[in-house]
């Protein structure tokens, strides 16, 4: 039978403006109420808690409050071999406690670590969804205990099955010609949706063949290396020599993600980056923040390239994960081609980490080569 259209939409539309709002709301440093059938809790982002809303939960979760905290976060801890997520009892909610599990450098386990429960789960997808960092406190409620509050209140399956709905619903809003330098004739296809709440662009270079195998990238957002040039990464060097390449090759598509810090946000990117400055590895400063290897989605990706008309693709990348990706998506990669950046002291030791920590097809060999002064 099929559903019926409420004021709003229908309910699977209107599930998915209840999570939005629930993203908001978890950003903005205020509670969201989680609803796994009969049972109920108050999520709350540990990083954003402050003093007088901590005192209100703990009145109200009567020694029942813990932390849900990452695999990755816990490895971190001591428990090399986690790779599920778990929790932290909390007799008493106390910021200096959250602040040594969730957050410390040198913090260590020193207590026993629960298994997190499918609600527990969806509270860190929520935070992962609102690019704060991983760190979630749960407080278990009874319905009447939060009655009359202006809470927003999710299903925890409309929480994770959230970002394949944003992938489904990827749709174009607007399109132009926008000339580059090197690539005149380059069309940008702005999409509405992907990740959260925002908007993904295909740079169309040139005019290429999509009866054939197309050649792609899928470029995550960097604005440090893309804009302003840093030297931390090779990011912009990839994004303007694919282009470059595109314009020079009958053309492609370059695809523009709004995926900062391997998809975990600017404002966690510029943690990562403070820890890389103490000496830490790049995956390592991901993991002390609660992140796994890598965060990033490319499921709507594919979409995009579907409603573009290309089936058949060249990936241009280094990273097999993007590769699986777009198979797994139902589009055939037909080859694959390397994107050299430049390397040069502060970011040769980034490089390496993700050839060796990521699996990435990297050869420092050729990229050294490439770097040393022509005679």
């Amino acid at each position: 039978m099929p559903e019926s259209p409420t004021l709003f939409g229908r309910p699977g539309e209107t599930l998915r403006v209840v999570v939005e709002r629930a993203i908001a709301e978890f950003r903005a440093g205020r509670p969201v109420l989680l609803q796994d059938g009969e049972n109920l809790a108050l999520a709350l982002s540990a990083e954003l808690a402050d003093s007088e809303l901590v005192r209100r939960l703990d009145t109200l979760a009567a020694g029942n409050g813990h932390l849900v905290l990452t695999p990755a976060r816990l490895r971190r801890l001591g428990a090399r071999e986690r790779v599920e997520p778990g929790i932290f009892a909390l007799p008493a909610i106390d910021l200096d406690r959250i602040a040594y599990l969730a957050f410390r450098l040198d913090s260590r386990m020193d207590a026993p670590v629960a298994p997190a429960s499918a609600l527990d789960g969806a509270a860190l997808e929520l935070a992962r969804l609102s690019l704060v960092l991983p760190a979630v406190l749960v407080v278990p409620v009874g319905a009447a205990a939060v009655a009359g509050e202006s809470l927003v209140a999710a299903d925890i399956a409309a929480v994770n099955a959230y970002r394949a709905v944003q992938a489904a619903s990827l749709r174009i809003v607007g399109r132009a010609p926008v000339p580059l330098e090197g690539a005149p004739d380059t069309e940008f296809v702005v999409f509405r949706g992907g990740e959260g709440l925002r908007d993904q662009v295909a740079i169309i270079v040139g005019k290429p063949d999509f009866s054939a195998a197309v050649p792609v990238r899928l470029h995550s957002a960097c604005l440090t290396g893309d804009l302003f040039g840093s030297l931390k990464c090779d990011c912009g060097d990839q994004l303007r020599e694919t282009v470059q390449w595109m314009a020079a090759h009958e053309g492609g598509v370059l695809l523009y993600l709004d995926q900062e810090g391997r998809g975990n946000g600017i404002s966690n990117k510029m943690r990562a980056y403070k820890l890389q400055s103490q000496g830490w590895d790049t995956y390592d400063a991901d993991e002390v923040l609660g992140f796994d290897l890598d965060q990033r989605h490319f499921d709507f990706a594919a979409t995009m390239l579907k409603q573009l008309g290309v089936s058949r693709v060249v990936a241009l990348t280094n990273n097999p994960q993007k590769i699986g990706a777009i198979e797994a998506a139902g589009l055939e990669v037909a080859a694959s081609q390397r994107v050299l950046g430049r390397p040069n002291a502060h970011n040769v030791r980034y490089l390496a980490s993700k050839r060796d920590r990521a699996g990435h097809l990297i050869d420092m060999d050729a990229l050294m080569a490439r770097a040393a002064p022509k005679d």
